[in-house]
């Protein structure tokens, strides 16, 4: 019954009509099938991705946009994690700990947990679920692969681990479903962004511009898939200095959000409040407090 997989992205305004889609749906499940029935935990784990959208994803290479985003949301990642807990708990005990919809909720808590600063817990859960998808799915199913994403990310001060394994699921990625599928793509998303925390950022900017250039040509430019690469592109342009380059990439981003999905849209909202460091940077340089928060987030623990 699982309605929404592991990695859904919502954005907006269908993220909050969505979260009130699901609070009326599980509600009513609740109400007529009872607090531990496969369709009821099925419509409160889509409830918790849908909160988890709500809140954005911290940690991604917007993240001075995304940090915004995440204080201001953070009652809905709170509301995740403790949905999510309590899902995981009577899918446990109901299903058991190795059904394929206990380890979904598992891995969706690993990401509620980790936006809310829980990074121990987070990695500590998502190392079970790894485990246990492998040992049940095998080594590369979809699902287990996405644990394996998951726990890169959440392998905080321990940036080399984070690495080897977001390039061993990557080659996995490839091999098994092709360059262009979109779960490759999001895998390579994820090694740019482990790139970055590792200083490896010409690596970072090469393979962010590889994942553009398949989007663009297997969705076309203006999809938001290709625009979201686009961004994290801009910010492995900032990683290296290039600031100009960044800035007519993100002038690009804005003016085709704006067509897209409208001035006031929060993407475009975002690309344009952007905008303003980017002017600052490409015509002044990067201040001494960018440094610091950029060295500082290459360092392990961070």
């Amino acid at each position: 019954m699982r309605r929404r997989g592991d990695n859904a992205e919502m954005a907006g305004d269908d993220s909050r009509t969505q979260v009130q889609l699901d609070q009326e749906t599980l509600a009513r499940r609740r109400r007529v099938l009872g607090e531990d029935h496969p369709d009821t935990l099925a419509a409160a784990s889509d409830l918790a991705v849908s909160l988890r959208a709500v809140g954005g994803h911290p940690g991604t290479v917007t993240s001075a946009s995304n940090l915004a985003s995440s204080v201001l949301h953070r009652g809905k990642h709170q509301a995740a994690r403790e949905l999510g807990e309590d899902t995981l708990a009577r899918r446990r005990r109901v299903l058991g700990e190795d059904h394929p919809d206990t380890l979904a909720t598992a891995n969706g808590l690993v990401i509620s947990l980790r936006v809310v600063g829980e990074h121990q817990a987070a990695r500590e859960l998502a190392e079970d679920t790894l485990a246990r998808r492998r040992r049940v799915l095998g080594e590369d199913h979809s699902d287990t692969l996405t644990s394996a994403d998951n726990l890169a990310f959440s392998l905080q001060g321990q940036p080399q681990a984070a690495r080897e394994l977001a390039e061993d699921t990557l080659a996995r990625r490839r091999r098994v479903l092709g360059e262009d599928h979109p779960d490759t793509l999001v895998s390579a998303s994820n090694l740019v962004m482990i790139l970055g925390r590792v200083g490896e950022d010409q690596a970072a900017r090469e393979l962010a511009e590889d994942i553009l250039a398949r989007r663009r040509r297997v969705l076309g430019e203006d999809h938001p898939d290709t625009l979201n690469a686009a961004f994290q592109l801009v910010g492995a342009l900032m990683a290296l200095g290039e600031y100009h380059a960044a800035r007519e990439l993100n002038d690009d981003i804005i003016a085709r959000r704006r067509r897209v999905l409208g001035d006031d849209h929060p993407e475009t909202m975002m690309a344009g409040s952007f905008d303003l460091i980017l002017r600052g940077l490409d015509l002044g340089g990067e201040p001494e407090w960018m440094t610091a928060l950029r060295e500082a987030h290459k360092k392990p623990g961070s």
